[in-house]
């Protein structure tokens, strides 16, 4: 498959994992059994990582509360970054982290199941790492988009009203 043609279904795939290998086919014009080969090389090389769903959590009644936790760390000798990074992004509440420009090193997202896990999880385990030189933390309070999906779109009509 050409780069352009796997670039396109990689797009697709990242939209809506649930399309079926027939209709990626459709959609960027080649056989079904050209995309069913391209997706388990994708999945061999570790291009595909995993298949997610996005979720509202909040109309389900589990409630959590995410965190944005941004890291000032000292660089260790010869590993950098990194090292502090497979530290953090070990533990089972970190849901994402990004090494970042500017002002913090660390961009480390978390969930928990309230504002007090959170604490814990930032004074008990993530100050406490060798190296983490200071945190601060953001709660979310709304969610809005993610993954590209929009959150509680109402569906009104958004033409603009034209006056006589």
């Amino acid at each position: 498959m050409k780069d352009v043609k796997e670039l396109e279904l990689l797009r697709l795939l990242a939209m809506d994992s649930r399309l079926s290998t027939q209709t990626l086919a459709t959609l960027v014009g080649t056989s079904q059994e050209e995309v069913e080969q391209a997706v388990r090389e994708l999945e061999q090389k570790h291009v595909i990582l995993r298949y997610s769903t996005v979720i509202d959590w909040e109309k389900v009644a589990t409630p959590r509360v995410t965190a944005v936790i941004e890291v000032k760390v000292i660089p260790q000798r010869e590993v950098g970054f990194d090292a502090i990074a497979e530290r953090i992004y070990r533990f089972p509440e970190v849901r994402s982290v990004f090494l970042m420009s500017g002002g913090n090193d660390l961009q480390v997202t978390v969930e928990g199941s309230d504002l007090q896990a959170i604490s814990r999880f930032v004074s008990e385990k993530l100050a406490t790492i060798e190296n983490v030189h200071s945190t601060t933390t953001h709660f979310m309070l709304k969610k809005y988009k993610e993954a590209g999906v929009i959150f509680d779109d109402h569906e009104d009509d958004r033409r603009l009203v034209v006056a006589p």
